[in-house]
C-alpha cells in the first residue's frame, strides 16, 4: 500500500443493527484510520445492508455502484470499514477490478508502520502472519488451473499453499518463543518496580484522546504525540511528580479502538498486561467527541477482555480531556458534571486541571491504606527508607536495636512490603 494512493471508502451498515456510534461518526474514523498511513480517501459511500452475502458482503449492484465510482475517481484501493473474509475479500477484488483492505487489514498496516521497537515490531508481524495465514488462497489463484487427477482437491497449486502455510506457522511459533522471552524480561523488570518505593500509573484511553499529551504535560517528556490515530503504539515510561511521593512511574500504552482485530489484542497482550500491574490506571476520554460514551465503553470491552473487571484489578480514576475544545456551556455543565461523578476534568494541551488531576491520584493511591505497627532492626536501613518513601509513617521510635514504626499504607504497598 502505497502513500498518497487513491481510496474509495464504503462503511457497510446491516438495517436494524444501530450500536452506539453514528454513521457519520464510523466513516470520519474509518477515514482516519486511512489518514494515518498517507491513504487519499477521494470518495465514501455507505450501503445499509439487508442481508450479508457469505460471497462478497455486498449486492452486485452496490459493487458495481463501487466500481463506478472509484473509476471515476482514478482509485484504485477500496477500504471497507468492516471485517472481510478471505472470499469476501477476494470476490469484491474481482467485482470492483481495484484491491481490497478491511478494516482488520488497515489498523494492521498502521501498526506495521508505527511500531519502532522491537518487540513492537514482533508483535505486529505475528498479527500480520496470523492474519495472512487464512488469506494465502488469495495470492495462489493461477495455479487452481493446473489442478488435475481425480477429486478436486490435489495439484500442485495446493503443494505450493501448503508450503507457504508451513513457513507461516514456524515463523509464528519462532516470534511466539521470542515474544515469550520478551514477556520474561518485562516480567523480571515489572517485579524489580514493584519492589520499589514508588507506585506505577498507566494511561489507558481510546486512540487520539490525548494520552500522550498528557504524558508530555505530567512527565515534561516529548512522547510523540499529534491530532492522529495511534501516534504511538509502544509503551513509554518516565518518572512524575504526585503529592506526598518521592515520585511515581507514569506509563504511556497504545490507544484502542472499536473492533479491534483480535490478533492485535493478542499479540500486544504482554505490553498490555503492564496495565494489568499498575497501581492506578487512568481512563483518558476525549470529552469533546461527539462519541466519547462509546468510545469509553470499547475500552472497558478491552479491560474486561485483559481481566482489568476483577475484583484485584488496579483502581481506576476518570480523566475527562480536552475541556479547551469546548464552548463556555458545555464546559460548566461538564465541571459540574465531573464534581459529582468524581472524575477529573482536564486539558492536557493548555495545562488546565492538571494540580486537580495530581490531588486525584494522590487520594486514589492512598485510598484504602491502613496503618501498620511494623518493627525493624535499626540496622535495616532500606526498608526503613522504603516505608518512608512509600507511606505515610504516623510514629517511629527506637528501643534498642530495634526500630518501631505506625506506617499508614495502601493495601498493595503493604503487599510488596512484605515481599521486601
Amino acid at each position: 500500500m502505497a502513500r498518497g494512493e487513491r481510496a474509495v471508502l464504503v462503511v457497510p451498515e446491516r438495517v436494524g443493527e444501530g450500536g452506539l456510534r453514528s454513521l457519520d461518526a464510523r466513516m470520519e474514523e474509518a477515514a482516519g484510520l486511512a489518514a494515518a498511513i498517507g491513504v487519499d480517501v477521494v470518495a465514501r459511500q455507505s450501503f445499509r445492508l439487508r442481508q450479508i452475502r457469505p460471497a462478497s458482503l455486498l449486492g452486485k449492484g452496490q459493487a458495481d455502484e463501487i466500481a463506478t465510482l472509484a473509476e471515476g475517481n482514478d482509485a484504485t484501493l477500496l477500504i471497507v470499514d468492516a471485517s472481510l473474509t478471505p472470499v469476501q475479500q477476494k470476490t469484491l477484488e474481482e467485482l470492483t477490478s481495484c484491491k481490497v483492505i478491511d478494516r482488520t487489514g488497515l489498523i494492521l498496516e498502521i501498526f506495521g508502520e508505527r511500531a519502532a521497537t522491537a518487540e513492537g515490531r514482533l508483535q505486529v508481524e505475528l498479527a500480520h502472519l496470523d492474519y495472512q495465514a487464512g488469506r494465502l488462497v488469495r495470492s495462489w489463484t493461477h495455479l487452481e488451473r493446473q489442478r488435475g487427477g481425480f477429486g478436486f482437491l490435489g495439484g500442485p497449486g495446493e503443494t505450493q499453499i501448503e508450503a507457504d502455510r508451513r513457513m507461516i506457522r514456524d515463523r509464528m511459533a519462532r516470534i511466539r518463543r521470542e515474544l515469550g522471552q520478551v514477556k520474561r524480561t518485562r516480567g523480571l523488570h515489572r517485579g524489580r518496580r514493584q519492589k520499589a518505593p514508588w507506585p506505577v500509573i498507566a494511561l489507558v484511553g481510546y486512540t487520539n484522546a490525548g494520552k500522550s499529551t498528557l504524558f508530555n504535560r505530567m512527565t515534561q517528556a516529548s512522547v510523540m504525540a499529534e491530532d492522529l490515530l495511534f501516534a504511538t503504539l509502544d509503551p513509554t515510561m518516565r518518572q512524575v511528580k504526585i503529592p506526598g511521593f518521592d515520585k511515581a512511574i507514569l506509563s504511556d500504552t497504545v490507544g484502542f479502538v472499536s473492533n479491534l482485530p483480535t490478533e492485535l489484542v493478542a499479540a500486544f497482550r504482554a505490553t498490555l498486561e503492564e496495565v494489568a500491574s499498575a497501581d492506578l490506571i487512568l481512563h483518558v476520554r476525549d470529552i469533546a467527541h461527539p462519541d466519547s460514551d462509546a468510545q469509553a465503553a470499547d475500552v472497558e470491552e478491552v479491560l474486561t477482555s485483559l481481566g482489568l473487571d476483577e475484583d484485584d484489578s488496579p483502581p481506576r480514576l476518570e480523566v475527562w480531556n480536552k475541556l479547551d475544545l469546548l464552548d463556555q456551556d458545555r464546559r460548566e455543565a461538564l465541571l459540574a458534571e465531573a464534581a459529582r461523578k468524581e472524575v477529573v476534568a482536564v486539558s492536557a494541551l493548555t495545562g488546565e486541571g492538571m494540580d486537580r488531576l495530581r490531588e486525584a491520584i494522590a487520594a486514589e493511591l492512598h485510598s484504602g491504606a491502613h496503618t501498620h505497627h511494623i518493627q525493624l532492626d535499626s540496622a535495616d536501613g532500606n526498608r526503613a527508607a522504603w516505608l518512608h518513601a512509600r507511606g505515610d509513617v504516623l510514629d517511629q521510635r527506637t528501643e534498642g536495636d530495634q526500630l518501631h514504626l505506625a506506617v499508614k499504607l495502601s493495601p498493595e504497598n503493604w503487599a510488596r512490603f512484605q515481599r521486601l
